[in-house]
């Protein structure tokens, strides 16, 4: 006899017959072979799952990035049509002159300030580069400004004062104490 058959459990490999002790782990063996089977195929499609969610991520960066360089791209050109300069100079260029002192119209009607049109400044009347010189002609002499319009104030009719709301008198129990405050 072999040394593995005089141990504890060789009178159980001789009680049974030969082929059983096989026929007893096939289940066991099928069972971990479809356990670890159906582990790597679940890994492999989880990680297929990633990396399409990968490709698709990097996908919306690229987006994100080349919109975000559009916007800044369109903010500095909002900024620079924006300048107090490019204003100016575009104001110009469709015959706009600088407002005089400002006039103040009070509510009731009285007016604070001279008011006048505005004169017609030199540098106003200059031609864009892109215009050749044979099509500008040059424009009639402007006509004397006239007088300024003298004060009227407007009268304004009272408006009715209105009336505060009736309150019914707070009850003992709900009576709030009002505390005076400063106004600011």
């Amino acid at each position: 006899m072999t040394p593995a058959a005089r141990g504890p459990g060789a009178r159980l490999i001789r009680l049974l017959p030969a082929g059983a002790v096989g026929a007893k782990r096939t289940p066991f063996v099928l069972l971990v072979v479809v356990l670890l089977g159906s582990g790597l195929l679940s890994l492999l499609v989880l990680n297929s799952s990633l990396n399409q969610g990968s490709f698709e991520l990097s996908r919306l960066q690229r987006k994100t990035t080349e919109l975000t360089d559009e916007q800044q791209a369109l903010q500095q050109e909002v900024d620079q049509l924006a300048a107090p300069d490019a204003l100016e100079r575009r104001a110009r260029e469709l015959g706009m002159v600088p407002g005089g002192s400002p006039v103040f119209l009070d509510p009731d009607g009285t007016v604070h300030g001279a008011p006048s049109p505005a004169a017609a400044d030199p540098a106003a009347m200059t031609v864009p580069l892109e215009t050749p010189l044979e099509a500008v002609t040059p424009s009639p002499a402007p006509a004397a400004p006239a007088p300024p319009p003298l004060p009227v104030p407007v009268p304004v009719p009272e408006a009715p004062t209105p009336q505060a709301p009736q309150v019914p008198a707070p009850d003992a129990r709900t009576a709030v104490k009002t505390v005076p405050t400063t106004g600011r």
